[in-house]
């Protein structure tokens, strides 16, 4: 059966979708009941064996409802680190229980409706009907990993539903049948390959401004991947300790786009320990004639770190180069791209000898430089450098955060086997336990949408967690803008614009890039119920307010997008004059990226009759 990444077809929910398939698994088939007593610790070794036993003549999907009923009732114990084990045994069961068919399809409708579906996926998938994701791990694979509670908490915290899981469980039992000794002492390792060399990187992977013929979007084998990094911690080569990072932190180094030998070669060519990691950027040579040429793509046939260092770059093959001698090293590391006063840079972040994030190597002050992105490379999607220290601070590692998220875990399982009350019940224990808990809120919104509340039921949700994320202006505004678009959407006009104009308000200063977000949206909701001569007021004020110290931001969500607009309403004179507006208040200074965008689409404007 042959499956296509890229129909058009979405879905609704991906992650709900996701969660619905495990769960009916969960819920196939007779409960076979554990006594009470178990329930008090994890899964014993006999436990596991006679689930293992089980599943190899009955399947595994067999076994999930009883290991999830299991899992409820030691969860109403109290005993959340035992619950917490059976779920991860449960979830196990029905993953391995799921036909390779429902499970494709699940995970092709998640990527389609995130928008993370890429080029350099297959066009097709050819699917075995009738046969389970169990038939991609051997049975010793099958049984070491259900008897492996360290393994199985790991995998389930760093599983995502843009996760390719027949190309996960196959690396996984390849790394497992290779070596379960080394699998064992390094499974974080191992499952940051599974959750990363599962599917090809898309073509703007390290970043888009190299050709593939330079450097092929290509991974390298996964147990010779696993087996160089091994090799490497054992011989004393890294600077971090691999076996004492999450999978979580070892996924920015297991997507090393440099082959072996060239990282070989950068851990005898270059010396920098890892306090001083952030001046390997600033040994490539700047070459500025590429910059004044307008040549951003690299202009060699061949992309490797030998060349690099030797021939020199612009910023980006300079926070590349960079990335990749970190990498070599063992040191979790990140590729940003921003928007600065006068265009756009790129620079890198590492994972220092403190366990922090260090998220400003190359990055240049007098840039303005507000916000960074990076590829994620298990999702392929974007997240910012402010996401990032989110998901690094101190809060993250506590006992309470933990708690917080085994809570929001049942919560997830409660809702998608029917048990909504539970579910909320659940939920708002996480948000007690911690209520910066991004997948409790969640569950409360799927919750109160299932159960169809009204919008003012809702809107009350999204206003308690703007308030609990008031110190982390990135995921405010995520609660934010749905509380705006449910005011708008029930025709609170005037509430929407006063919540927008108050978050403009407090972050304009500090955080100019979102609040030219917000004003750029709020723009573009007018854009169907006001006349002309008070859309163009609109962007007057924007640019007048933003644009001494907008830059590339500002021209790319405002500028760009209104000229771009008055262009298809056929208004060409506005058009320029908006234009010419903007490029006098932004004080464009010319040869620079900024004055080549504003060059390039003035040339746009221009040649529309």
């Amino acid at each position: 059966m042959a499956l296509n990444p890229n129909h058009r077809k979405l879905r609704r929910t991906y992650l709900a979708v996701w969660w619905v398939c495990v769960v009916l698994r969960l819920q196939a088939g007779p409960a076979e009941t554990v006594p009470a007593g178990e329930l008090q610790a994890s899964p014993s070794d006999q436990r596991v064996e006679q689930v293992v036993e089980a599943a190899r003549s009955d399947g595994w999907a067999a076994a999930a409802p009883g290991l999830r009923t299991a899992a409820f009732e030691a969860y109403a114990t109290g005993n959340l680190e035992s619950a917490r084990a059976w779920l991860n045994l449960a979830r196990w069961a029905a993953l391995l229980g799921e036909p390779e068919t429902s499970a494709v399809e699940t995970w092709i409708h998640g990527i389609e409706s995130a928008g993370l579906a890429h080029p350099n996926l297959p066009r097709s998938y050819e699917i075995r009907r009738g046969v389970a994701l169990s038939a991609r791990l051997s049975p010793a694979a099958q049984a070491g990993l259900a008897g492996d509670p360290a393994f199985l908490d790991a995998f389930f915290a760093q599983l995502s539903p843009f996760d390719y899981p027949p190309g996960v469980l196959t690396i996984l039992g390849r790394l497992h049948d290779g070596d379960p000794d080394d699998f064992r002492a390094y499974r974080n390792l191992a499952i940051a390959i599974a959750v990363v060399h599962d599917t090809a990187p898309p073509p703007w992977w390290p970043h888009g401004q190299v050709s593939p013929a330079a450097l092929p979007r290509k991974w390298p084998d996964a147990l010779a991947t696993f087996r160089f990094f091994v090799a490497q911690d054992r011989a004393g080569r890294c600077y971090q300790p691999l076996k004492r990072l999450g999978a979580d932190e070892l996924k920015f180094v297991v997507d090393a786009a440099a082959p072996f030998d060239e990282l070989t070669w950068a851990q005898k060519v270059v010396d920098e320990p890892l306090a001083h990691l952030d001046k390997v950027y600033s040994m490539v040579p700047y070459r500025v004639e590429r910059l004044q040429t307008g040549r951003a793509v690299w202009p060699g046939d061949h992309y490797s770190l030998p060349l690099i260092l030797g021939r020199g770059g612009i910023c980006v093959d300079q926070a590349y180069f960079a990335c990749e001698v970190g990498k070599a090293r063992g040191v979790p590391t990140l590729l940003f791209m921003g928007a600065g006063m006068d265009g756009r840079h790129a620079w890198f972040g590492y994972l220092d000898g403190d366990g922090r994030w260090r998220l400003d190597a190359g990055r240049y002050a007098e840039q303005r430089l507000v916000t960074g992105r990076a590829i994620d490379p298990q999702t392929w999607g974007w997240m910012t450098d402010h996401e990032i220290r989110f998901l690094s601070e101190r809060f993250q590692r506590l006992a309470s955060t933990r708690r917080s998220r085994i809570q929001s875990d049942f919560a997830r399982a409660f809702l998608d086997s029917g048990d909504d009350r539970r579910a909320v019940d659940a939920a708002e224990d996480a948000l007690r336990s911690e209520d910066r808990n991004l997948a409790a809120w969640q569950v409360l919104l799927d919750a109160s949408r299932r159960r169809g509340d009204p919008p003012a039921a809702t809107e009350v949700i999204l206003g308690r967690a703007c308030h609990a994320f008031r110190r982390y202006p990135d995921l405010e505004s995520r609660f934010n803008d749905l509380l705006v678009a449910s005011l708008r959407a029930r025709g609170e006009t005037s509430r929407a614009d006063h919540m927008q104009a108050e978050f403009i308000r407090a972050y304009g200063g500090r955080r100019a890039d979102l609040a030219i977000r917000e004003a750029a949206l709020k723009l573009a909701s007018h854009f169907d119920r006001r006349d002309l001569v008070s859309q163009i007021g609109d962007y007057n004020r924007v640019v007048d307010r933003y644009g001494p110290d907008g830059g590339a931001v500002l021209f790319d969500q405002v500028v760009r997008v209104f000229v771009e607009h008055l262009v298809l309403k056929g208004r060409i004179p506005e058009a320029r004059r908006a234009l010419e507006r903007a490029r006098a208040v932004m004080h464009v200074v010319p040869e620079t990226p900024l004055a080549m965008d504003f060059d390039a689409l003035e040339r746009r404007v221009r040649a529309t009759p």
